[in-house]
């Protein structure tokens, strides 16, 4: 728990400081109690960007091949549960459910991967969760991270990122 603080407030201070976050209706996520975080994926930089925009730890949904890259796999084993894309184990949604009974909060990117706009089909597990525990969905969008870092790319760029904005209606949210 301490390294996820330490991690945490490392990063807020470098996504604060590089890239101007800026988190809207934050009050959205309860308090507490299971909650499912459905947010769009753009860039490896969401999972970070969310963890450091929600007030409580978060269980990330990350792609089990993320887990095999020496020390990054390490890491990212601390707070997150390994899905296999296509073919998930039913071990890792008993896992979900049971984080989100016992009152954890756990991030999904429904879209099974990164995508850039556009329309995507969405997968069937955040609907599976929600069902089997009861858990609170939340939806998230998370703006400007493409721009940071887009797929393929390795340099993190200065460019401003806002989180749990509300999802694209294509209306503009007033000053």
């Amino acid at each position: 728990m301490l390294f996820y603080k330490l991690s945490r407030a490392v990063l807020l201070l470098f996504f604060k400081l590089y890239n101007r976050i800026e988190v809207l209706a934050r009050e959205r996520v309860p308090g507490e109690g299971g909650v499912i975080v459905a947010a769009n994926h753009e860039s490896y930089l969401d999972p970070p960007v969310l963890g450091v925009a929600l007030r409580r730890r978060a269980t990330f949904m990350a792609k089990e091949e993320l887990f095999r890259i020496p020390v990054l796999g390490r890491v990212i084993k601390l707070w997150s549960l390994p899905v296999r894309r296509g073919s998930p184990r039913p071990s890792v949604i008993k896992d979900a459910v049971r984080v989100l009974r016992e009152g954890g909060l756990v991030v999904i990117f429904p879209e099974g991967g990164r995508h850039s706009g556009g329309n995507t089909d969405l997968k069937r597990g955040m609907e599976m969760l929600a069902r089997l525990s009861g858990a609170t969905v939340v939806p998230a969008f998370i703006e400007g991270t493409g721009r940071v870092l887009p797929v393929g790319s390795v340099i993190v760029r200065p460019s401003k990122i806002r989180v749990l904005e509300k999802l694209r209606t294509g209306v503009k949210k007033s000053p």
